[in-house]
Formats: structure tokens, C-alpha cells, sequence
């Protein structure tokens, strides 16, 4: 905030001397977009787009993705593979290379550029039916891309378009999540940032991108509920967006708690939710309310300003108690939508990876 900028500059200037202040300005709220493809210095495999459910800010590794992106344009989408397609014959790329983007206010930064493999490699090959790592490996060793792909594309993927090859989807959306090592470290905060906490990674595939983001939290440990008592607790920069997440989790049949900021939004939205004190403001309180397994779900949106005692202990109290837990405002749209299509329960029977390849 301003306060804390003209505090921090203050102790800059004071300090640096001779030397300038560098300012960066953040991109609020971007998509942020990563891109595997292979190059073999004449032609271009984009082997998978990937859209980030968390926002620009959250480190790639911790972010979930969906590929192929849910609510990019057309349009956005050829910009994004005609950037990537300079990029790699410019660099003059023989192999694998990830890039990552920035979409903000339909503009496309560039964050940056690795010519190498990308931890995203697995997820993209499982998705897509093309395992990229062996063909880049062709295309190394003096290959062209064309023959090289032809080796593995059993499933008859890969076609042409714009001066690219890319896979051809056979109707299904594919969404990534990390599996984070909260439950083993105590004292761990789930809060997530530009440093990366993640250990690892799971896939859920599906027809729509609801369910294949609900099968991806059931992978990951965060199996969603599909009822019960949700506790809210948005951050300042988020509560003008409390109703809109509230009325989604009522219409799928959740009662709602919110300490009394978020509960007397909801209430002048015209939304019935309960209100449970902080564990500062006496009991019981929403400490006690989880320990008394009275809580279903948490929504607990955070920035570096709300590690605070109450909200440290109440992420503690939510790892601590295996209660399914959103800490953006992004991952809890994307809630929503897995809530709307989640049903009768029938989403989750298994599914072979290759029903959705052949």
C-alpha cells in the first residue's frame, strides 16, 4: 500500500548512495500461460497451452493449470502460438522449449523463455498422447521434427495449421495440481507465492474442465465436499467478490461462515451466512468450529499482509483437521464450477488414460 511504499522508499534512498531504485509494477490479476514446444530450427511442435488457475504471482510449479485453456480466445490463443513460433526460430531452439506468458487486459508479456525441458513435460505428454521428451530427443541428435513425431503419433494427433504441427484433443480437458508437503511439516503455512513449496504433481482428465479439476483435487489430497459448512475469509483485495463466490456455494447447497467483515457483506448482498468470531475476539470461535468438525470446507484467501496470528493458526487448524481447503480467488472460481457439475457422485469412477486418446 501507499503507507508502506513511501516507507520502504524513505529506507532505500537513504541507503543506496550513488545508486538508482528500480520499480517494477505488477500485472494485477493476469493470466498467466506457459507453453511446452519443440523446435527443430525450420518448423514448430506446440505440444500443449496451458492456462494457470492461480493468477500471474504464484510460482508455475504451485500453480494449477488446464490444458487446453477454458476461457482464452481463438484469437489470444493463435497470438500465443505465433509468439512462441518466433521465439523458438529466432533463438534458434533444437529441442524442447517452455515459455511463459503473462495475458493482461488482452495484452501478452512475455515473463521469460527456458530452451529446455519444463517440469510441465509429463503432464503435457499424459494430456496430449505425445511423449515430448523422446521426440525432442530425435530432433537433438539430427532429426527432423516431422519424422521424429511420426515415430509416436499412434493416435493419428498431430496436424498442421498456420506454419505449425500441433495435437489434435479428442474432446477432453486436462487440469494439473500440485501436491504440496503441508500435512508432513509442522507449522507449515499453505499460504502461495512467487517461492515455490510444491513436491509434486497429479492429472485429472475429463470431458469438461469442472470435473477434471474436481478429479485433480481428489488426487492431491483435497477432496471436495459436496455439502456441509463452508468457512469464508477473504483478504481486503477480495471481498468485493465474497457474494459472487457465497451465492455459488449456496446454490450448491452449503450453509456459509464468515468472521463478521465478510458476514456483513454477504448480509447486505442479501446472502444468509452465520457469523463466527476470530480466535482474538474470545470462543467459541472458528478454531473451536473446526476442532468440533463443524466445518466442511475453508476459503481462506490470503496475501503476504494476512499472516497473522488468527489466519496462521486457522490454516494450521485446516491442514491439521485434512478439512478441503482454496486460498485464491481464482482456485475458488474454478470451485464453483467443479461444485456445478459434480452431481451424483458418478464423475469419479476411473477412467483409462488412453479412452481419451483413441
Amino acid at each position: 500500500n501507499r503507507e508502506e511504499l513511501e516507507n520502504y522508499m524513505d529506507e532505500a534512498v537513504s541507503v543506496s548512495n550513488e545508486s538508482p531504485v528500480l520499480i517494477d509494477k505488477f500485472l494485477d490479476r493476469a493470466t498467466e500461460i506457459d507453453v511446452d514446444a519443440i523446435c527443430d530450427g525450420s518448423l514448430v511442435f506446440v505440444g500443449g497451452i496451458m492456462q494457470h488457475i492461480e493468477e500471474a504471482g504464484i510460482h508455475s510449479g504451485d500453480s494449477a493449470c488446464s490444458l487446453p485453456p477454458v476461457n482464452l480466445s481463438d484469437e489470444m490463443i493463435a497470438k500465443v502460438e505465433a509468439q512462441t513460433k518466433t521465439i523458438a526460430l529466432n533463438l534458434g531452439v533444437v529441442g524442447l522449449m517452455n515459455v511463459q506468458y503473462a495475458i493482461y487486459q488482452d495484452e501478452i508479456y512475455l515473463i521469460e523463455v527456458n530452451p529446455r525441458a519444463s517440469r510441465t513435460v509429463p503432464f503435457v505428454s499424459k494430456a496430449t498422447g505425445m511423449p515430448l521428451a523422446k521426440v525432442a530427443t530425435r530432433v537433438m541428435v539430427g532429426e527432423t521434427l516431422r519424422s521424429s513425431l511420426e515415430h509416436y503419433d499412434k493416435y493419428n494427433i498431430v496436424y498442421e495449421e498456420n506454419g505449425l504441427l500441433k495435437p489434435r484433443l479428442k474432446n477432453h480437458i486436462s487440469v494439473k495440481e500440485a501436491v504440496f508437503p503441508f500435512h508432513k511439516l509442522y507449522g507449515a503455512d499453505l499460504v502461495l507465492s512467487p517461492e515455490m513449496k510444491s513436491t509434486g504433481e497429479v492429472m485429472g482428465i475429463s470431458s469438461s474442465f469442472g470435473i477434471s479439476f474436481a478429479k485433480a483435487q481428489l488426487s492431491a489430497g483435497n477432496k471436495i465436499p459436496t455439502g456441509g459448512t463452508c468457512f469464508l475469509s477473504f483478504v481486503d483485495a477480495d471481498k468485493k467478490y465474497a457474494s459472487e463466490i457465497a451465492q455459488g456455494l449456496k446454490e450448491n447447497g452449503f450453509k456459509l461462515l464468515a468472521t463478521k467483515g465478510t458476514q456483513t457483506i454477504l448480509e447486505n448482498a442479501g446472502i444468509e451466512c452465520e457469523v463466527v468470531l476470530k480466535i482474538s475476539e474470545g470462543r467459541p470461535n472458528i478454531e473451536d468450529s473446526m476442532k468440533n468438525d463443524e466445518i466442511s470446507m475453508a476459503i481462506n484467501t490470503s496475501d503476504n499482509n494476512t499472516s497473522k496470528k488468527d489466519a496462521t493458526v486457522i490454516r494450521q487448524e485446516v491442514l491439521r483437521r485434512s478439512i478441503p481447503y482454496f486460498t485464491t480467488l481464482s482456485a475458488t472460481r474454478a470451485l464453483i464450477l467443479a461444485l456445478d457439475e459434480m452431481g451424483d457422485g458418478s464423475w469419479s469412477k476411473s477412467t483409462a488414460l488412453q479412452d481419451f486418446l483413441v
